[in-house]
This record gives C-alpha cells, structure tokens and sequence, in this order.
C-alpha cells in the first residue's frame, strides 16, 4: 500500500496578504493584490499593473548574513519556508538531517539576480561566466537556500514547467515521500517584477495591457485580454501521513492524486492535454467526478486558453456541473508560484466551508461553467481539483482530499 502523503504546513507570501491570516481573509473578502508597479517605472512598457507584494521587508525576517547573496525571489521563499515550518509545528534542528528534502519550482524568477550579473558584465568582460549560465544556476537557488537553512540533506531539486511547475514540484515531493523521506518542504514562490523580466514576460504576448486593475485580469470574460503577473507563491510541508499522526501534527488534507500532460505540436490538430490530465489525476485518487466538490481553474484570461479549460472541465463535470473559482484574479498570476497558492486556497477553503471568489469577472454564458464571482460561496468541500497549465504546452492537475 502506498505511503498518504499529507500537508502540514503552509507559508503564505502573496500580493493580498503575507501570511496565512492576512492572505485567507483578504482572499474571503474578495480584497485584490493588483495594481500600477511601483518596483521600478513602467510608463514605458505597455503593460503596467502588477500583483506586488507590499511591505516585505527581508531585513525584518532573515539574517542580515542572508541578504546580499540572496534577492527576493529567494528571501520571499525563504521567509515561506520558514512560516510553513512554524506551522507545520517542525523544528528542523530536531529531525535527522537526510529525513527531510526540498522539492521546488521556478520559471520566471531569478530575474532580477540575472540581471545584476547582466550588468557585472557589461563592465567586465566577457571572461566572466554568462549571464545565461548565472540565471540557469538560479533556478536552483531557492531549493538549495532552504535546505542550506534548514539543514535538510535529503532529496532535492526543482521542477521547471511554468504555471504548472508548481504542481509538479507537488507531485515530485509526494513520490519522495512515498520512497520513504520523513518530509519534504515544496511549492513555488516567484518574483518576476523587475524590468528584464517585465521585457521576458511581454515576449510571450499573453499580458493585459489594460490600466485599470479591476478589469485588467478577467478569465473567462469576454472582455478577457491576457492576464496580469504577480509576485509570491506557497510553501508547503509534505509528511508521510503516519509520521504526521504519531506526532499529533495538524493536517490541512491529502495530496491524493496528480495528473500530467504535453498539448500536440501547434497546428497538429491534436486535442488540448488538459482533459487527459485532469482525468488521469482523478483515477490516481480514486475520485469520481460527482466527488470533486471545487475547481481552482489556471484561468489564463486568453479566450482560445480559456475555452479549452472551460472543455476540458465541461468534458468531464458536464456544463455547469461544478463549481469553479480562480482567486488568482486578486493576486495575478503567479507563474510556478500560483498551483501552491491555490493548493493553500483550497486546504484553507475546505477549513472554512467556503469556496473563495473570481473577483471583478463576468463569466460569458459560452463557457458553460458555474463560475464563483464576486462572494464567497459557503460549501461543505471534501474533494478539490487544482489545475495549471504553463506556456509551452504543460498541463497539471491535482486533487486533494480534506483531512479525516
């Protein structure tokens, strides 16, 4: 029988709260994260509004030591990691060092570290190691810099597949787990909001360009227009269900089951992934789709991404047949950090009885779903499905089942 691999711990840095009081209740309450960058100036740019975290300061949660190698797509990571420990009740000082690993994942942070070395060199020649080879080895920062603080000696590594990394890194954990780790710490947390990696982003042609934040981000709108980045993510703490048990651990729920697809080369005529994704991770659970009590849907806010989510959710629930939300539109969406705070949305929504809204949209009639607007709506949930799809053709989908 395979190990239950559950959540114990949750590290919340989002644009609408740091923390999982300040994030749950301004998530409630419909409260948005979304608004004109302030992190540098973006007049220049056509895109302009961004989820920005407000009042982090890194100085106030990490040692000074810490800073000056680190930016803040890590400090942020690192602080998530250190709130989901806390919450998990763990002292990793007390745990054998190879029992716990890190599992994490990146796509569009590190940018603003890149480039700093950019700049290094422009003035020194280019002797020096490539910017390239300086952002690939960031991808493997955050999970190194949490293990490095934590003195966790297990597996590691990170996943890199977009908005559906997230997901991924979730899913890698849960094997560990099941291989035998005691526990794993994972997620995603980015930090794209610096001028390369606003240009980077602008590249992929799926950002809004509209400068109003409360119609900027609108899936499954038809006024939809592309989406709106953001910073921040999840963190989450992954133990064997038994060891979380012997230990009178507080446990959110199960991470039941997982899914995972490439879309057919463009132009192929191949059906879209995500149907099959969202299927395999139901049968991995044991779920029927009549169990599943919540969607937490990628909502891209691009009307073709939209439509093939809305059929590969209609597919399988039938038109309507369950509800669906994308708190995302109060925080942005998050890249490789965006699944995790779902997954954190959902666990928190199952404690609360409550599905949390997709503030500002108006759901066209021809997505044929029963789309949670502007209140939260109250829910005995038991079952969550959580779904991302990242640029490039990832689709991931994962279910999660409350705690007995």
């Amino acid at each position: 029988m395979s190990t239950t691999a559950v959540v114990t711990g949750l590290g919340v840095v989002s644009p609408n709260g740091l923390g999982i009081k300040d994030f749950w209740a301004a998530t409630k309450s419909g409260k948005s994260g979304i608004g004109r960058i302030t992190r540098f100036d973006p007049s220049p740019y056509p895109a302009r509004l961004a989820g920005e975290i407000p009042g982090f300061v890194a100085e106030d949660h990490l040692p000074n030591r810490l800073l000056p190698q680190t930016d803040r797509m890590t400090q942020l990571a690192l602080v998530a990691a250190d709130w989901a420990l806390a919450d998990a009740g763990v002292t990793p000082a007390e745990l054998p060092e190879f029992d716990m690993g890190v599992v994490t994942a990146s796509h569009s942070g590190g940018f603003e570290f890149g480039q700093g070395e950019l700049k290094k060199l422009w003035s020194l020649g280019s002797q020096h190691v490539s910017a390239y080879q300086s952002f690939a080895w960031f991808y493997a920062v955050n999970s190194g810099q949490i293990s490095i603080r934590n003195g966790m000696k297990g597996p590691s590594g990170v996943v890199v597949s977009d908005q559906a990394g997230g997901l991924d890194a979730i899913a890698q954990a849960r094997r560990q787990i099941r291989k035998g780790t005691a526990l794993i710490v994972s997620g995603g947390v980015e930090a794209p909001v610096c001028p390369w990696g606003w240009v980077a982003q602008l590249a992929g042609n799926r950002l809004s360009t509209s400068d109003e934040p409360a119609r900027a981000y609108l899936p499954f709108d038809a006024e939809a227009c592309g989406h709106v980045p953001g910073e921040g993510g999840a963190i989450l703490v992954l133990e064997a269900a038994e060891a979380a048990r012997r230990r009178g651990a507080k446990v959110y729920g199960e991470i039941a089951g997982y899914g995972a697809t490439i879309d057919p080369r463009p132009g192929s005529g191949g059906e879209p992934g995500l149907r099959r994704a969202l299927e395999t991770a139901l049968a991995d659970a044991g779920v029927r789709p009549g169990e599943v009590d919540v969607v937490f849907a990628d909502a891209a806010a691009i009307p073709e991404l939209d439509r093939a989510e809305a059929d590969a959710i209609n597919a399988v629930f039938g038109p309507g047949g369950v509800p669906v939300t994308a708190p995302k539109t109060m925080t942005g969406r998050l890249y490789s950090g965006a699944a995790p705070l779902d997954l954190a949305s959902a666990f928190l929504a199952m404690a609360d009885g409550l599905i949390p809204p997709t503030v500002n949209t108006e759901p066209s009639p021809e997505y044929g779903l029963d789309l949670v607007t502007a209140q939260p709506r109250p829910a005995e949930i038991r079952t969550a499905l959580v779904l991302a799809r990242g640029q490039g053709g990832f689709n991931s989908a994962l279910v999660v089942r409350a705690a007995d």
